[in-house]
């Protein structure tokens, strides 16, 4: 891991396999400006034998977060040498968490958020194609070529047809209302792809191989995490010592990890348990 000594490596057992940890954010209301939201990084590690677990921190309150990461995955026996795969949406703030982890790790974009911002460019060139048929028609087979290449890992070709898409977009005299959305649209995920190109996987070669290349398995555990006892869709506001606190119990609560951190903080805990049990019987 991070602080493990290269010349040790060699010394260690193989691990058992690859895990995979995703990470991904949400956000909740301020309660110190309740104009502002502010960020939860939201994870879950996926072991190839053993349980999930569950990581969660308020993102600029933890000031060790790559510490944070790197003790949870300690916990689950995760080795120097481990082959770790780390699946995000691409942001900025995630990824970076995910870097210099580990040794023996890489960094997937998650192949959902990829094909999500192609189906918006989609939606724009079929409304294209209303007003200029053949121009639509060029936008999509155009995106058909980003994906397939895309899917297939070759982030070179990809960008270079993102390019000719936005040179043929910007080059088209249309009456369509939205080009100028569609345009800003194009550049986004052209952005999007180059800051994320050490990021681009063979997915088509990973998913036939019964591997993840996606997050989706994140997503699911942010609404888990957040939704159910930050109520999101309450607007509950909140402070970040108090989400980062409650973000804590959550985890370890979906870890069924909870009572062994509390007999950890307060050894009498198992004894007073045994106590009330014998008692119980006794009665």
């Amino acid at each position: 891991m991070q602080d493990a000594c290269p010349h040790d490596w060699m010394n260690l057992p193989i691990p058992d396999g690859r895990i995979v940890i995703g990470l991904d954010g949400g956000y909740i209301r301020d309660r110190n400006d309740r104009k502002k939201n502010f960020e939860l990084i939201v994870g879950r590690s996926l072991p190839e034998d053993g349980d999930p677990r569950y990581i969660g921190f308020v993102h600029g309150y933890d000031r060790r977060p790559q510490r944070r990461i790197l003790d949870h995955l300690k916990k689950q026996g995760v080795q120097a040498n481990q082959d770790i795969t780390f699946i995000t949406d691409g942001g900025e703030e995630v990824r970076s968490l995910a870097e210099m982890i580990a040794p023996a790790s890489e960094h997937v974009l998650d192949w959902f958020h990829i094909t999500m911002r192609i189906t918006v460019l989609r939606q724009f060139a079929r409304g294209l194609e209303s007003y200029d048929e053949q121009a639509g028609q060029d936008m999509l087979h155009g995106l058909r070529r980003i994906k397939w290449h895309l899917w297939h890992g070759n982030g070179y070709r990809a960008r270079d047809e993102i390019a000719d898409l936005q040179f043929d977009a910007e080059g088209t005299e249309t009456d369509y209302p939205n080009m100028r959305k569609f345009l800003s649209a194009i550049g986004e995920f052209q952005s999007y792809i180059a800051s994320n190109s050490a990021s681009l996987i063979n997915y088509g070669e990973r998913y036939r191989s019964g591997e993840r290349i996606s997050s989706a398995f994140v997503e699911a555990t942010v609404n888990a995490v957040i939704s159910k006892r930050f109520a999101k869709n309450q607007q509950m506001q909140w402070s970040r010592t108090g989400a980062h606190l409650l973000l804590q119990t959550r985890t370890q609560t979906l870890d069924g990890t909870l009572r062994s951190t509390f007999r950890q903080w307060y050894p009498g805990l198992a004894n007073d348990n045994q106590e009330i049990d014998e008692t119980a019987r006794a009665a």
